[in-house]
């Protein structure tokens, strides 16, 4: 399907602000940007780079003021997200290399704590695919989904311990069990269309069968409409900004998706 997709940030600059920004989608297997579009008011000088997990990076200094961020992009991404029941777990020997990364425990995914709960969760599965749906039903039935509490960031043990949480927060606790099983793990954030209410949005993959697979257990029913914008071990990694110095935050974000026509 094609999606335009748009995202929309406002802030009020007391101070000259470093920023580094994550907002641009990139083409591979899964999505085809057709289309970009990135306006920042006012002008100022940026600088691009890719960071180690390959996401595409905005380097900027803010000035003092109203300071806005308007990005948006037409993509092609898949109408049905595959799925390989029985797919296999990948011996660590057989791992590639740039695959590794994602089995250690992280920041925000402290793997090395469910090792156990894992287990008991994944009892009597296939070793691989599997095992990854067996956390995801699990998380669906015992972690609440609520997408408008507060958006402090929280561990995967926090989540597990409290019980509830955000998309971020069931994508850590998903990620960390799966790690805990040596399946390699990575969060994903990005846009989603028919998310309700609408927002950027979190998940997962898991590396089993030889190749990434994408894993929601925020939704009842895995299909098609997700824009990747960028990949890491945690939340950590895939802030859509981080600024530096006093702390600050959007007067405005909003976020639109929406299907059209290829034209």
């Amino acid at each position: 399907m094609w999606l335009y997709t748009s995202c929309d940030l406002k802030f009020d600059i007391a101070t000259p602000t470093p920023f580094v920004l994550m907002l641009r989608p990139r083409s591979g297997a899964k999505q085809w940007i057709a289309f970009e579009e990135y306006k920042i008011i006012p002008s100022v000088p940026v600088f691009e780079f890719t960071d180690i997990y390959g996401n595409l990076c905005q380097r900027l200094i803010a000035p003092l003021g109203d300071f806005s961020i308007h990005t948006a992009a037409k993509v092609m991404t898949a109408d049905y997200i595959d799925q390989s029941p029985g797919a296999p777990f990948i011996e660590i020997q057989n791992l590639p290399e740039s695959v590794l990364i994602y089995l250690l425990p992280s920041r925000y995914c402290e793997a090395d704590r469910f090792c156990q709960m894992a287990t008991e969760i994944t009892a009597g599965e296939l070793l691989g695919y599997n095992q990854v749906v067996a956390i995801t039903k699990w998380l669906q039935n015992n972690i609440s989904f609520e997408p408008n509490i507060s958006d402090i960031l929280v561990s995967a043990t926090e989540v597990n311990a409290r019980k509830y949480g955000v998309c971020r927060d069931l994508s850590h606790l998903g990620i960390a069990l799966c790690r805990s099983l040596s399946i390699p793990a990575r969060m994903v954030v990005g846009y989603l269309h028919g998310l309700e209410p609408m927002d950027l949005h979190a998940w997962f993959e898991v590396y089993v069968g030889d190749r990434w697979y994408l894993f929601d257990a925020t939704q009842t029913e895995i299909k098609g409409g997700y824009v990747a914008i960028g990949y890491g071990r945690d939340a950590a990694d895939v802030a859509i900004y981080n600024q530096f110095g006093p702390s600050l935050y959007p007067t405005s974000q909003q976020v639109f998706v929406e299907q059209i026509e290829n034209n």
